[in-house]
């Protein structure tokens, strides 16, 4: 695991509560009535990075069968009780599954890992979904690669995302668009949201 990972998952450990209070309860339908509107009903969605398990709670309250992992092993704890499955901890570089999944749910998550090891995680969740399968993911707009706040991220505008999405080949863009951040006080933060389909 590198410095940067055991960074972030340190920060996620010791700040898990205040992390949960700012986001569980947030609303944050528009952007996961997007992703479900291109999925079946009773759909398998695997929630890649799940955080609090706002997300999960959200799709399995819709009649989604889920799947749910993260790295911290108190994001994971806070998860499963929010969301009432059993959440695995697991690194994103772990994911090794195929033509498993209806949908991959991954925001703002992926966004923790640097740019350079971006297509290989692209690539394991091209792999896991089904042909036809949804990807959404989402980073904060810009160009920006580094710690921020004591979390490593890497930021990603319209270009920087089109180069990765060639690297890895196979998905179409079926929706893109930039919106603010939905938590108090942070408006003025910009947010690449993108869902893309498995050809």
């Amino acid at each position: 695991m590198s410095d940067d990972i055991k960074t972030t998952l340190n920060y996620y450990n010791e700040k898990s509560a205040q992390f949960a209070g700012s986001t569980v309860d947030l609303e944050f339908s528009d952007i996961q009535d997007a992703f479900l509107s291109f999925l079946e009903p009773g759909a398998l969605i695997l929630d890649f990075g799940c955080g609090a398990g706002r997300d999960s709670r959200y799709f399995l309250q819709k009649g989604y069968r889920v799947e749910a992992i993260d790295g911290s092993e108190e994001m994971v704890r806070i998860a499963t009780e929010t969301a009432g499955i059993p959440v695995r901890q697991m690194l994103f570089q772990e994911l090794d599954e195929t033509d498993k999944y209806d949908g991959i749910f991954a925001c703002a998550s992926i966004l923790h890992v640097p740019y350079n090891e971006l297509q290989d995680i692209m690539t394991r969740l091209y792999k896991a979904l089904k042909t036809d399968g949804i990807l959404y993911v989402s980073f904060k707009y810009g160009d920006f690669e580094g710690y921020r706040n004591g979390r490593y991220f890497t930021d990603l505008n319209e270009e920087r995302f089109q180069t990765l999405l060639d690297a890895v080949g196979g998905f179409e863009v079926v929706q893109q668009r930039i919106t603010a951040d939905v938590r108090p006080g942070r408006k003025a933060e910009q947010w690449l949201n993108v869902i893309l389909r498995k050809k």
